[in-house]
């Protein structure tokens, strides 16, 4: 029986939205011109899939199914492997996005360079430099070794007949917006040839066991580019995010089947490559003005590992009719709120003020711990007062103005102590329920009022 014909559909290149005719905005996204014709041959897939993945097992009880521990393969890379839980594991597919230059490429190749020289076989794949470019760019971050294969490929069956044949330890495929299959007659990129292709190598990684490390691109929201269903089908996501006028790098984990989802790992780029910074609370208070008005330290948990970072805030009176709120590294929102609840509880009138608030070394922080950090530093600048140097400032505010709890204040002590902190304001309900380091006096706060009081 003939196959049916080819159909042509308008793919959305953001989401995926699918319609028979071309739409300037997608009704899904709400992105604009985004919609692009391509053929879809019908029903041409679903054979192949079938039979990949082999659909004739027989399902067996849970209880009965054996407990097999995979062995991490360690990168070397101390941050890299802090991200993925302890290593690399058999048959995992990890998925690494950033923005353009902000080190992706860089990172896999000193984590491949290092993994080759404890004796794996690595093969990388690069679809967007060639060889000579990827050589002079190993000859900036180490010494390559012979057992770190590359080629400039972009055909997904070219690679798997070379996979079939030199069986790598390991794989690098930079990136996967460039690959194609031609089983699909879309153009690489397409919507439909990363989903097909991505079907393909986590299919490849599941039967062989093999860990493949997959690099992507980011559109301008900071998504990785392609259909959300990419990060369903990996096992990891990672994210690697920084400001390109900072030096430091955060890689990140959203997504991770086999550790933890809120580690960070922190790396400094040089002319020599991606450097990881053991002791990121060092780096970031290196340069911290002594007794400065606006400037306040607290602790912020990135996964397992507390890190000390400064809160800067600049408040001046305004010559608008409506103040400025310039916010850098904190949730603008969450600051205004807490420009009300200090105008409200407290009687500072920030109606009449500008206010910039800055978190420095290019950090970006979320969790509502470092509440108090940023009224104190609001309300230091206000009054031009500074926050002792030797003190830590922890605590969620609510909108009445009261302090709240936060979680780990072990641990956040703890880094504070190694630090060099002797002191602490936070909240009155930590004192109960924690064992405070010796070296750090903790000062009881129930309200903003009652913090400001104690710290001016």
């Amino acid at each position: 029986m003939a196959n049916k014909a080819a159909k042509s559909v308008f793919v959305c290149q953001g989401c995926g939205y699918k319609s028979p005719k071309w739409m300037g905005k997608c009704p899904d996204c709400g992105q604009w011109h985004s919609l692009v014709e391509e053929e879809e041959p019908a029903g041409a897939g679903e054979g192949r899939r079938r039979e990949q993945w082999g659909a004739d097992e027989n399902p067996m009880p849970l209880s009965q199914v054996s407990e097999t521990d995979h062995a991490r393969l360690p990168t070397g890379i101390n941050e890299f492997d802090r991200v993925l839980g302890g290593g690399l594991v058999a048959g995992s597919v990890v998925l690494i996005g950033g923005d353009p230059g902000i080190g992706k490429s860089t990172l896999m190749l000193q984590a491949m360079m290092s993994l080759s020289r404890k004796g794996a076989d690595v093969l990388y794949v690069s679809g967007e430099e060639s060889v000579r470019q990827i050589k002079l760019r190993s000859g900036r971050v180490g010494k390559a070794s012979d057992r770190l294969f590359v080629v400039c490929e972009t055909l997904y069956e070219r690679i798997a007949s070379m996979i079939e044949k030199h069986k790598p330890g390991v794989l690098v495929l930079d990136s996967i917006q460039t690959l194609y299959s031609s089983a699909i007659g879309s153009a690489p990129g397409s919507i439909a040839q990363v989903r097909e292709v991505t079907f393909q190598i986590t299919v490849m990684a599941k039967k062989t066991g093999l860990p493949t490390l997959v690099v992507g691109h980011v559109t301008k929201d900071g998504a990785i580019a392609g259909p959300r269903l990419l990060e369903h089908m990996v096992d990891t996501v990672l994210y690697f995010e920084g400001d390109q006028n900072h030096i430091f790098r955060i890689l990140r984990a959203v997504k991770n089947r086999f550790g933890s989802t809120n580690e960070i790992g922190v790396f400094e780029m040089r002319e020599s490559g991606l450097v990881q910074v053991e002791n990121p609370s060092a780096v970031f208070l290196a340069e911290r003005p002594k007794a400065a008005p606006g400037s306040v330290v607290t602790a912020s948990m990135e996964g397992s590992r507390p890190i000390l970072v400064e809160i800067q805030a600049l408040a001046s009176p305004t010559s608008f009719a409506s103040p400025r709120r310039t916010v850098l590294g904190l949730d603008a929102n969450r600051v205004a709120l807490l420009a009300a609840v200090l105008e409200k509880r407290c009687g500072m009138p920030f109606g009449g003020q500008d206010l910039f608030m800055n978190v420095a070394g290019g950090v970006r922080l979320t969790e509502p711990a470092v509440d108090l950090a940023v009224v104190a530093a609001m309300a230091g600048s206000f009054l031009e007062r500074p926050v002792p140097g030797d003190t830590l400032v922890l605590g969620e505010v609510g909108l009445t103005g009261e302090i709240r709890g936060v979680g780990h204040m072990e641990n956040r002590l703890r880094e504070a102590a190694k630090m060099g902190f002797s002191r602490c304001v936070g909240p009155e309900a930590a004192a109960k329920k924690i064992a405070v380091p010796g070296q750090i006096k903790l000062e009881c706060a129930r309200s903003v009022s009652h913090a400001l009081e104690i710290l001016f």
